[in-house]
This record gives C-alpha cells, sequence and structure tokens, in this order.
C-alpha cells in the first residue's frame, strides 16, 4: 500500500500488513519510508481547551476499533519480559494526516499496541498512553503486560501509541545510511578522530542535521509535539468517540498537554506520570535529568547494599567504576555514553512487580561487566539502541529541544558538572551537542485552560526525568484553572504506571470516577 501526497509534499511508502506484523520491537522487515520534498510544520495551536467549570466528559469505548491481532508473545520477547497469566498485547496501525492543516499532504502509518486482560470485556473505555521520546510507547505497555497485579485492565486497556519514526511506527531514513556519522553519534564520538569531544560531537551532529534536514526539508519540523497530539487526534476520530482519556509520562506528557491546548474539548481524563519540564531551555531541562539520575544511582546503591547485592557494600563507587573503564576504552566497542544509557536503562525499566528483582539485576549486570563478563551489559545497550538509534528519534529529540548551546558553552559544563554531577554530568553536556545544529523550533504547547482535574504521578528515583520538573508542572496546571493532585511513588523506576501497583490503581479510581484522590497519596516502594 503506498500512502502519497500531492505536488511533490512528503511522501510515506508503507505496506501496512508488514507494520502490523512488525507490531514487537526488535528487527523489522518493513520498508523504508520515502520523503520528497514538503511543508512547515510544528506550528503550536491555539489553546481549545474546554472551560474549568465544564462538566467532564463521558467515557467512551470506541465505536469504530482498529484492526487488532494478538502480538503477546512477540512483543514481550521483544523487550525482555514475560506477560503475566491472563495478559494479553494487541498490534494495529492508523493513519495520521501528515500535516493537519495542508489536506493533500497525505498520511503517516502510526503502531498503536493494546495491553488489556483475555476478561477485559470487548466494550472498555481505553487509556490512550505516549511516552513522548523517552522510548517507545510499545516498550511501557510490554513492561505493564508483566506487572502481577493488572486490576486497571480489568476495567481499562491501555492503548500506547508510538511518536512518528519511534518504535513501530512507520520509520523514515535521513541519516542511518550514514552508519558511521549514527553509531559514532550514538558513541558521542569517543572512538572519532580529533582530539576534542565537544568537536567531534559537534562535526556528527551538523552531518546528521543537515542530512537529515535536507532530506526532510520544508517537512523537518513536523515530528513536534504538536504533530503527535494532531496523532492522538486521528486516533481519536478514527475510534469516533467524543473524547480521549490521556495518560502522558515523561516527554509524553508533553504530548498529553499539546493535545489538551489544541483539542481541550476532547479530553475525558489527564494524567501526567513522572512529567518532563513545560518550556525549559535544554542546558536546564538537562540538568533537571542529570540530578535524577544522580538521585536515582544513589537510592540504587542505598536499596543495592541494604538487600546484599551482588555490588558488596559500595554500590555506587562500582558502577563509577564500569564508567570510568568504558570512558578509557577498556570495554570497547561500548563507549563511556552507551554504558551509561544501558544503566538508566536498568535503573528505570522495571520488567516485573518485584523492585528487588530490578536492584538484583542492575546489580549482576554491573558486576558481571566488571568481572568481565559484559554479555548482559552489551544486551542491554542493544535494547536502549533499539529505542532511541533511530531517525525519528533524533529529529523529534532535536524538535522538541529549546536553546541548545554551542561547544564553548559545553566545553565549560562538562568541566562544572563533572564535579557536581561525578557520574552523569560531564557526558549529559556532551550530550547536549547532539542537537546543536537542528534549526530553532517552537515551544511546546502549554493550555492556557484545563477543562478537567488532573493527576499527577512522580516517582522519587526516576532516572529519566526526576523530581525537579514537578513544581513547574503543577504551577503550569493550577495557572490554567485545572485542579492537580499528585501520588509520589517511593519506587525505583519510570513511570509511576509501569513500576507501581498503587500508581495504576489511582489511575483506574481516577478514571472511574474522574474525581482526584484526597489525602495520603503516597505509593511505598
Amino acid at each position: 500500500m503506498q500512502l502519497s501526497s500531492v505536488g511533490g509534499r512528503l511522501a510515506v511508502v508503507v505496506m501496512v500488513g508488514v507494520v502490523a506484523a512488525a507490531c514487537g520491537a526488535g528487527p523489522s522487515t518493513r520498508p523504508d519510508v520515502a520523503v520528497e520534498g514538503g511543508s512547515t510544520g510544528g506550528a503550536v495551536p491555539s489553546s481549545d481547551s474546554a472551560p474549568a467549570d465544564a462538566e467532564p466528559l463521558p467515557l467512551e469505548a470506541p465505536i469504530t476499533d482498529l484492526n487488532w491481532s494478538d502480538c503477546t508473545a512477540r512483543t514481550t520477547g521483544s523487550y525482555g519480559v514475560v506477560a503475566a497469566a491472563g495478559v494479553v498485547v494487541d498490534c494495529a496501525t492508523f493513519a495520521a494526516p501528515i500535516d493537519r492543516n495542508v489536506a493533500s499532504d497525505g498520511t503517516f502509518e502510526l503502531s498503536a499496541v493494546r495491553v488489556r486482560l483475555s476478561s477485559t470485556p470487548a466494550d472498555a473505555v481505553p487509556l490512550v498512553y505516549t511516552s513522548g521520546t523517552d522510548r517507545p510507547s510499545a516498550a511501557d505497555i510490554a513492561a505493564i503486560a508483566a506487572q502481577p497485579d493488572s486490576s486497571l485492565l480489568a476495567t481499562h486497556p491501555i492503548v500506547g501509541v508510538d511518536r512518528r519514526g519511534i518504535g513501530n511506527s512507520a520509520p523514515f531514513d535521513c541519516y542511518s545510511g550514514l552508519s558511521s556519522t549514527r553509531d559514532a553519534l550514538f558513541d558521542l564520538g569517543q572512538f572519532s578522530p580529533g582530539t576534542d569531544p565537544a568537536d567531534r560531537v559537534a562535526t556528527l551532529a551538523r552531518d546528521a542535521t543537515i542530512a537529515c534536514t535536507d532530506f526532510l526539508l520544508p517537512e523537518a519540523l513536523i515530528f513536534a509535539t504538536t504533530n503527535s497530539a494532531d496523532d492522538l487526534e486521528a486516533l481519536r476520530e478514527a475510534w469516533g468517540v467524543r473524547a480521549l482519556s490521556l495518560l502522558g509520562s515523561g516527554n509524553g506528557a508533553l504530548v498529553a498537554l499539546a493535545y489538551t491546548a489544541a483539542y481541550g474539548d476532547h479530553v475525558a481524563r489527564l494524567v501526567l506520570d513522572s512529567p518532563t519540564s513545560v518550556v525549559t531551555d535544554a542546558v536546564s531541562s538537562a540538568e533537571q535529568t542529570v540530578r535524577g539520575e544522580e538521585a536515582a544511582l544513589t537510592a540504587f546503591s542505598t536499596r543495592c547494599a541494604a538487600i546484599g547485592c551482588s555490588l558488596g557494600a559500595d554500590p555506587r563507587a562500582s558502577v563509577v567504576e564500569l564508567f570510568r573503564r568504558a570512558d578509557a576504552g577498556e570495554l570497547a566497542p561500548l563507549s563511556g555514553a552507551t554504558v551509561r544509557e544501558a544503566v538508566v536503562h536498568l535503573l528505570s525499566y522495571p520488567s516485573s512487580g518485584d523492585s528487588a528483582a530490578l536492584i538484583r539485576t542492575a546489580s549482576d549486570t554491573v558486576a558481571g561487566a566488571l568481572a568481565g563478563n559484559i554479555a548482559a551489559l552489551d544486551d542491554t545497550v542493544n535494547l536502549v539502541r533499539s529505542f532511541t538509534e533511530t531517525d525519528g528519534h533524533f529529529v523529534s529529540v532535536c524538535t522538541d529541544g529549546q536553546q541548545w548551546p554551542a561547544p564553548d558553552r559545553v566545553r565549560e559544563l562538562q568541566s562544572s558538572w563533572a564535579g557536581q554531577y561525578p557520574a552523569f554530568g560531564a557526558t549529559a553536556a556532551l550530550d547536549l551537542l547532539t542537537c546543536s545544529a537542528w534549526p530553532a523550533t517552537t515551544p511546546p504547547p502549554v493550555p492556557s485552560t484545563i477543562g478537567v482535574p488532573v493527576l499527577v504521578l512522580s516517582g522519587t528515583a526516576d532516572a529519566i526525568t526526576g523530581t525537579e520538573p514537578l513544581p513547574a508542572v503543577t504551577g503550569a496546571l493550577g495557572a490554567a484553572g485545572a485542579a492537580t493532585t499528585t501520588v509520589t511513588w517511593d519506587g525505583i523506576g519510570h513511570p509511576v504506571t509501569v513500576g507501581s501497583g498503587c500508581g495504576r490503581s489511582a489511575v483506574g479510581s481516577y478514571l472511574a470516577s474522574g474525581d482526584l484522590p484526597g489525602g495520603g497519596n503516597a505509593c511505598p516502594a
């Protein structure tokens, strides 16, 4: 099937049957997406939210559902988890306009992955989930499928939507053909020629940006949060329902807010789980994240030592030693950047409902690598690469960011952050150069009015977003007239909905009543 545009605009070539068959992660036989010409995109939509005192919209099951097919084993196997008893994962695709402002622009094929119980009623109202650019939504759907507490799924299947070019949504190829650039950029230039790391990464970033903007322009900016919000609206239209119940985690919270800004009269429930910061510059956002990484590593170390894990009395020192060896090239071809990404994944992706299992898996992976067995670490690196080493991820992350710093500023940050944040700081600063050549974009929109109460979830040891963005997010919600309640989880991982049965219970109660929970909003580890 060919989905094409008119007049030389962006064209997407997709074999829908192949995409649906490849709904799990991992190697895919799907054809590439061909891109030609185009129009500008990414404009901030005006707020169209319902009045703050409006009656909550009724929850509706899809009138016309997607063409789902069972993909339980393929999806959970691809992400290294095992589905709990009675849990079913289904895959489907749907088409969304490339640019809703240009009717002739064609459509983009997007992936949807649904998790439910075999006993979940066919007319149950779905909860739409997006993780944005943090990792494919399908990865979190797989992790939810592995959790033993499935009470939420008994009444509300969760439908994850991958952002454009991420996960199993139709891919496009703007610089992956430059394999040396792609791999070197992921490694932050560690094994590239040259003596100055900032110069190496800046050069790689420039080459990737030129390749992608030449390939996509003038449609390089149609991968913004506003476009992702439009894609959710396409799903609502495909279902034929009046409103969606949305859960956005991390970067996906920005997508959920962008949807509320543009389509507020189509929002029945809104949950923001471990949200990233709203409208901030790239340096501030990166520093918030790196503080979260350091805090998560400290929490891991404390709990790891407490349960007698394989890293002994000082697990943090062992992790830092692993980073030192990677930075020195002793774990080549694994770079310092990729090893850090792997550790962040181990500290943030719960593969079961047992928090001790997460700690032991991370501990054993690091201990094995320090002892010379890097097989488990290498597997984790490869999984993280499948999440983030795609052209869609590169373009979306760069489009979302604001005020990317130049090499001189990054060198300053490397020096200062190396002391302030010894495990992750210097590498986090260098990573800012990945998007340094990307065209300036409009900040993601924040709704001026929100017509539903908003449930916010936050973890105390979150290596993806940390906790610092929370006050700015709740402040923006309050300024939009929304009532909010925050439920705090004391566990290690991201997001709360995946890692905490207590958090999922809070979401289920909110979906059922539309009312926010009162008092005592804490979830144990």
